[in-house]
């Protein structure tokens, strides 16, 4: 059984886009109950981040097709960009950050080394 967890920014992340998103915490269930039946990286649209340094000994991944179901017609093309990182030996996933391809060109590599750099 997989466990989930999240970083503070995250949580943030999130309660930033649930005002300009009213489903988001209903799209990250389902996000979740699919990276529960599959494995977390064979998820569609799903990759896994490179050029992070040796000292990120996780596997960190970008969910790039994420289903929003407040952007009509737009699939699991929504924009919305979810990076979570995967303890395979904990089977735990813990979700770094959320943004919207319009607001943030990338991920924020130094939140990732804050959290994951050993």
């Amino acid at each position: 059984m997989i466990e989930f967890e999240a970083v503070p920014e995250f949580l943030k992340d999130l309660e930033k886009l649930s005002k300009s998103y009213r489903s988001i915490y209903k799209d990250l269930e389902v996000l979740k109950k699919a990276l529960k039946a599959k494995n977390p990286d064979g998820v569609p649209g799903t990759e896994r981040i490179s050029n992070l340094g040796a000292g990120v000994g996780l596997p960190i991944y970008k969910v790039k097709h994420f289903r929003c179901e407040s952007l009509n017609g737009r699939g699991s093309r929504s924009g919305i960009r979810v990076i979570y990182a995967f303890q395979q030996e904990e089977n735990k996933i813990i979700f770094i950050e959320m943004y919207h391809k319009s607001n943030q060109s990338n991920h924020n590599r130094e939140r990732i080394l804050i959290y994951f750099n050993s």
